[in-house]
């Protein structure tokens, strides 16, 4: 293992190399623009693979997913939008985009995502301190873990507010049978390098009718009308995906199912290796099955996944990361050295340019036996991080409204994410644990 790293999830090309076959055909037809049948084919495979008649939108990222399904929803300035906490930035930046306000909420402990009665305290509390309703609601599937969408969907259909399924981490989970991104209003999709599959960049928003796929695609190309010149009546993006980057992606839709099964198996791995390493806990998707009512399965949408004349589970994550959680008061190797000197780069498989810190420490982080635990993996070859830090202690939303219950702060303090992507392999997973147990004193 010396000589070889691990990532936490790298994206992994066909066996029968279909993805070099698309790309070279947009190449001798001289599609390299963003349209073109590669785009129309991938869209196809997407709207076959989520089901229940939905359109789907090929993006040029995740981040422009949620951008547009906001402008759909009617959200400009002045205006409120509710979002889970525990996620990545780009749930709730592009929210500022378009001179709203995010409103955070925390999460609940099974799922580690959105917690339902705080969505509804803070509706009551936004519409009595604003006098109108938040424009959209934004739960995330944190790391592949589905929401829970049952009680999502009741609270916003009975206050009438759309919802907007953040799925980028989610592709191929399922809640009671149906994919994620179903649920909502839209649905929004992510093909970054280190997603369930890749098209090196991009993304797709799930949308829920003709109409409404027509509207996002006029906004995603720039929202031209319909004359011999371009004439333009509303402020458009451009935001479709590349010919080239779908090409790649109709490629990784013929492995999708065999990289949700990698995720799930190497979870499976880390959940029987760790099972009796004392201060170590494996976050996992509850256990709950769909109920059966009269001898019909009890679902809020949709149609039941039977197995073998019995319900399916009512979580069924990706596990794109596998997360766990260290006791407080587990010792791990060196972590009286934790956060003693100023992080010079970037961690965890962050890119691009990042600004240099002036402190090694800040008022909300993981604990010293987290980062103890870290660095000792990243010594050893292997890629881990914390989890997400939750959106409402980032300085750059102090001002924004949060209804917090401090279970996604205690997460953060206490989680890590562990390699789960397809180049992961058994003996690799043997590998990690063994170095954590190594590293505990």
């Amino acid at each position: 293992m010396a000589n070889k790293r691990i990532y936490l999830c790298l994206a992994h090309m066909s066996e029968a190399g279909l993805e070099q076959k698309y790309i070279k055909e947009a190449f001798d037809t001289n599609w390299v623009v963003p349209l073109g049948p590669n785009v129309n084919g991938f869209e196809k495979d997407l709207e076959e693979f989520v089901g229940q008649d939905k359109r789907v939108v090929a993006l040029s990222s995740g981040t422009s997913a949620v951008h547009l399904a906001l402008i759909a929803c009617g959200v400009g300035p002045g205006d409120e939008v509710i979002v889970q906490s525990f996620t990545f930035c780009a749930s709730s930046h592009p929210i500022t985009y378009l001179g709203a306000t995010p409103v955070f909420i925390d999460s609940e402990r099974e799922t580690w995502n959105m917690d339902p009665e705080l969505l509804e305290e803070a509706i009551k509390d936004r519409i009595a301190k604003t006098g109108k309703k938040p424009k959209a609601i934004v739960p995330v599937a944190l790391y592949g873990m589905p929401y829970q969408m049952d009680k999502i969907m009741e609270i916003a259909n009975r206050y009438e507010i759309p919802v907007i399924e953040d799925a980028a981490e989610g592709f191929g989970s399922k809640y009671k049978g149906q994919v994620l991104g179903t649920f909502g209003k839209y649905g929004v999709l992510s093909f970054n390098g280190n997603k369930m599959i890749t098209t090196s960049g991009g993304g797709a928003l799930i949308t829920p009718d003709e109409d409404s796929w027509r509207e996002i695609m006029m906004y995603a190309t720039q929202y031209r009308e319909s004359y011999p010149y371009y004439q333009h009546e509303k402020i458009g993006y451009n935001y479709r995906m590349s010919n080239i980057c779908a090409g790649i992606g109709r490629g990784q839709m013929t492995i999708v199912n065999d990289h949700i099964a990698h995720h799930k198996h190497v979870q499976a791995l880390y959940e029987e290796l760790l099972k009796d390493v004392k201060g170590v806990t494996v976050h996992s998707q509850p256990k709950e099955k769909c109920s059966m009512f009269n001898g019909q399965c009890s679902m809020f949408n949709g149609q039941c996944s039977m197995v073998n004349g019995q319900c399916s589970m009512v979580y069924d994550s990706n596990y794109w990361l596998c997360t766990l959680t260290l006791d407080p008061d587990l010792k791990v190797k060196g972590q009286e050295n934790a956060y003693k000197t100023i992080v010079k780069g970037a961690v965890g498989g962050a890119a691009g340019v990042i600004h240099a810190a002036s402190t090694a420490v800040t008022d909300c982080q993981p604990n010293e036996n987290v980062e103890a635990l870290r660095v000792a993996m990243d010594q050893a070859g292997i890629e881990a991080r914390p989890v997400w830090k939750p959106m409402h202690k980032q300085p750059v939303y102090r001002e924004a409204p949060a209804y917090v219950n401090g279970v996604s702060e205690e997460i953060f303090k206490i989680g890590m994410c562990l390699p789960a992507g397809p180049y992961v392999s058994d003996e690799d997973v043997r590998y990690i644990v063994e170095t954590i147990k190594e590293n505990i004193i």
